[in-house]
């Protein structure tokens, strides 16, 4: 960011551009991160390049649809716009603190309260990001084809551009394996954060629990779980509270190891690595 950029949100948001300040903070590795204000506003501001601005609309859409449900507390959306060669989103400044077992705990029934707003098919009207990468939600009734399609056989095909162990064959296999352990498993689309890891969660002082940065669509509430079980970072009270609030189906175990290969394909075509080999080695314990 700089004076210019600042002075044009500052414009764009109604503020009074007297006594402006900005400076940045911590808030991720994909885009910059920083605190704006003036004597009487105060905002975090997310920037990009202009050709990242998708990305950048598809988090405030996402932020939007959460705060809809009433289950969730999201940062409030004051603005986005492009400036120069800079997109940028303004959300509402929140002073945030890690989760104590108490918010882990209201978290969980919340997050049992967003699944159950729920929609037609799976997927959704637009297409969004997971991290960096382009998440396609193309919208279909039937879980299992949503799931091949447009999560893991997406992830795979990507993958497989450069790793040519990667390929069509994978997902087949996986998916022969899906429909014969789950042939009746029809889930109802429920609306999901999407990008469930502890990073993005955190709570306000009064312990209020807050999402960000989602990655929204409808679908099978249990990936959300699968995420937030994957790299950790949600304490006990989090899903003792979601399964009193609303138990899950048989099964669920043996699906959470796919829903988790979602995410290490992702990590795989964004950071390569072990996360190739992790995606590999699943891949393997799944359809073999």
């Amino acid at each position: 960011m700089n004076e210019q950029i600042a002075n044009r949100i500052v414009e764009e948001l109604g503020w009074n551009a007297g006594d402006l300040r900005y400076q940045p903070v911590s808030g991720g590795s994909i885009a910059g991160s920083w605190r704006l204000e003036n004597d009487s506003d105060r905002a975090f501001v997310k920037t990009m390049t202009a050709s990242q601005a998708a990305m950048l609309d598809g988090e405030r859409e996402g932020l939007k649809r959460l705060a809809e449900s009433s289950a969730v507390r999201t940062p409030s959306v004051l603005g986005n716009g492009i400036t120069g060669n800079t997109s940028w989103l303004a959300l509402e400044w929140l002073d945030l603190r890690p989760l104590d077992s108490g918010g882990f705990a209201r978290l969980g029934r919340q997050l049992g309260e967003l699944h159950h707003c729920g929609a037609q098919k799976h997927g959704l009207d637009m297409d969004n990001f997971i991290g960096a990468t382009p998440q396609p939600n193309t919208q279909t009734a039937e879980w299992s084809e949503f799931l091949f399609e447009h999560r893991l056989g997406f992830q795979i095909d990507l993958l497989g551009e450069r790793e040519p162990a990667f390929d069509r064959k994978c997902t087949a296999r996986l998916r022969s394996v899906w429909q014969a352990r789950f042939p009746d498993y029809t889930p109802e689309p429920s609306l999901l954060h999407g990008d469930l890891w502890g990073g993005n969660a955190a709570m306000l002082a009064d312990g209020q629990p807050v999402l960000f940065d989602p990655a929204v669509h409808f679908g099978d509430r249990e990936c959300d779980l699968a995420m937030a079980d994957l790299f950790g970072g949600f304490g006990p009270a989090f899903f003792k509270t979601y399964e009193q609030a609303w138990p899950l189906e048989s099964g669920w175990e043996d699906r959470r190891r796919f829903y988790k290969l979602y995410h290490l394909l992702n990590h795989a075509n964004l950071f390569g690595g072990h996360y190739v080999a992790a995606s590999r080695r699943l891949i393997d314990e799944l359809a073999f």
